[in-house]
């Protein structure tokens, strides 16, 4: 599974402003629901459940909040770049400028739940995340993540 696979041009939000966390993912859910035809309040409250668990603050400035959704066909994901880090209870204590919200289909199978380790993979790169916080336009934010990295 690649990146492009559950992330289109149009599901990239730049220089988002967020006061903190639980706005953020509320936000984030609303747009997600409406690209896929879901109800806003269900995804939202499945997300937040995630988020009681346990961070999706993966560190390095990342988050990635996931959860399954009954109604959902395919793996989709949004992707948004803060215009100011937040706290968002990360692993390692650290703000989050970068946050990758992925929906699954309830009952995913193998090659979705690879989705999940596909964005994680990518967002632990380095080099990813330096093009991702230097692009400067949805366009350039879309490629850094969904185009593999050049050597």
């Amino acid at each position: 599974m690649k990146i492009s696979d559950l992330l289109s041009p149009a599901d990239i939000m730049l220089d988002v402003r967020a006061k903190d966390k639980s706005r953020l993912l509320r936000e984030l859910s609303t747009r997600a629901a409406a690209e896929v035809g879901l109800d806003a309040d269900q995804v939202s409250e499945e997300i937040a459940k995630r988020e009681e668990l346990g961070s999706t603050g993966v560190g390095n400035g990342v988050a990635l909040p996931h959860a399954r959704l009954r109604g959902l066909k395919a793996p989709f994901g949004l992707l948004a770049r803060l215009r100011q880090a937040i706290d968002f209870a990360a692993i390692d204590d650290q703000p989050v400028d970068i946050v990758f919200l992925l929906l699954l289909p309830e009952s995913a199978d193998g090659a979705q739940l690879n989705a999940l380790a596909c964005v994680a993979r990518v967002l632990r790169d380095p080099e990813a995340l330096r093009r991702l916080r230097g692009a400067s336009d949805n366009e350039a934010l879309y490629r850094a993540i969904a185009e593999p990295s050049v050597v």
